[in-house]
């Protein structure tokens, strides 16, 4: 093929560059020094050819020439010259020289570009706060008001996603994704929507173990765990809460959470001995240990005390339990009275009332569970949540028993929960959420 007609030539085949490759760059240089637009100079296949080859007569136009020494540092009149003679000392300086020069220039421009690859820290920052703030106010809320804000909060972290190129901010903003998701799980199951309420635990125990943060991982598979035993899918939940406690990096208040739902899993087996292990162990103290999900941001992703003693009330019903399930059921009401009136959970509330009411009814205090259920029958409709709506026709089905015909009071009760169930958010999602359930 002959020697190299221009140097031109020899540093180009020095980067093993093709014409696309040349082209590329040219372009990209022409737009950084002389500014986009159309009137920069491009180089075509044909014209890359005779440039290389020593074809051309005098030099380029201005403005290539600009570009042709802003990519080599290497004045436009030596490139289209002859190469030195290879044993000349120089060759090797010069094409070190410009080798440095060049790839000071790329690393320069890909510095560039990943600074333009980010968004500002302060808008990471605000949807970190957001999601906390939505997170800690969630029991005051309706649950379609939750999954509007929770569906627009994952939104915003994915389109922050797409706009970055930094490592940290992508992190950051996959557990806020995964926080929203979270959020929208919860919401979907407190309006009655088990399956996307599943499919949304997922998705936020993908988005934790995508961001290597376990805690989130370990919150969403205990949602899947009490998912699945109100799905009739009791062993599955089981296994689903033994999975969730294994995950590392958890705090007491996660141990607390999950050893309760473990409780729940097996109270729906029937297996009394591994439940009342498990409610035990929901009820040790701890050894301080933190986590940045349930403790840090709390909330809904936290679990209360009043909280757990709901869980195990309910746990102790599952076992036929009564006494042990109106203990903690009148705990669980002490500890939110307890809370000044704005952060009080009114989904507390109400299922511990509905399990005390359960409990005297198994004790034959009809009268007793009269008193008891208006509190749970006073709870506004948009917050009458799956849980509720559960209880309460476990209560109309109790109520209906043959030994109970006839009786008034149980009548006027049965009468008041269906009309309970029938006001709930549950048949409000029909028009206000179903639809975008679906786009989820």
């Amino acid at each position: 093929m002959g020697e190299p007609k221009t140097l031109l030539k020899v540093v180009i085949e020095q980067r093993q560059w093709t014409w696309a490759d040349f082209e590329l760059k040219f372009a990209s240089t022409a737009d950084r020094i002389i500014g986009r637009g159309a009137q920069n100079p491009t180089v075509g296949e044909t014209q890359f050819r005779r440039w290389t080859g020593g074809q051309l007569k005098g030099l380029p136009s201005p403005d290539a020439c600009r570009v042709l020494n802003a990519m080599f540092h290497i004045e436009a009149a030596t490139l289209f010259a002859p190469p030195p003679e290879s044993t000349d000392p120089d060759v090797t300086l010069l094409d070190l020289e410009a080798e440095i020069a060049m790839t000071a220039r790329e690393a320069q421009d890909d510095a560039g570009v990943a600074a333009a690859s980010s968004i500002s820290d302060l808008t990471v920052d605000q949807l970190r706060d957001d999601v906390r703030t939505l997170a800690r106010s969630y029991t005051t809320k309706p649950a379609h008001e939750v999954w509007h804000k929770a569906k627009e909060l994952r939104e915003q972290a994915e389109t922050g996603r797409d706009r970055t190129a930094i490592p940290a901010q992508q992190q950051a903003l996959l557990i806020v994704a995964g926080q929203a998701s979270a959020l929208l799980s919860q919401a979907a199951f407190d309006l009655g929507e088990l399956d996307g309420a599943k499919r949304l635990a997922r998705t936020a125990a993908l988005y934790g173990e995508t961001a290597r943060f376990d805690p989130l991982r370990a919150f969403a598979t205990g949602s899947l765990a009490f998912i699945a035993y109100h799905s009739g899918e009791q062993s599955q939940a089981a296994v689903l809460a033994r999975q969730a406690v294994s995950y590392g990096g958890l705090g007491d208040i996660a141990f607390r959470r999950l050893r309760a739902i473990e409780a729940r899993s097996h109270g729906h087996l029937g297996d009394a001995a591994a439940s009342q292990r498990a409610l035990r162990m929901s009820e040790e103290e701890g050894n301080g240990a933190t986590d940045e999900l349930h403790d840090t941001i709390g909330g809904e992703f936290g679990f209360t005390l009043e909280r757990l003693a709901m869980s195990n009330a309910s746990t102790a019903l599952l076992l036929g339990d009564g006494q042990g399930a109106e203990v903690s059921a009148r705990r669980a009401l002490e500890l939110v009275a307890a809370r000044p009136v704005r952060d009080r959970s009114t989904a507390v509330l109400g299922k511990a009332a509905a399990d005390l009411a359960m409990a005297r009814l198994l004790s034959n205090d009809l009268e007793g569970a009269a008193e008891a259920l208006e509190t749970m029958l006073s709870i506004p409709g948009d917050q009458r949540v799956t849980g509720l709506v559960a209880r309460a026709a476990a209560l109309r089905r109790y109520l209906a028993q043959q030994r109970l015909h006839g009786d008034a009071l149980a009548q006027e009760l049965g009468d008041r929960l269906e009309d309970f169930t029938r006001l709930s958010a549950q048949r409000q999602l029909v028009l206000a959420v179903r639809p975008l359930a679906i786009e989820a």
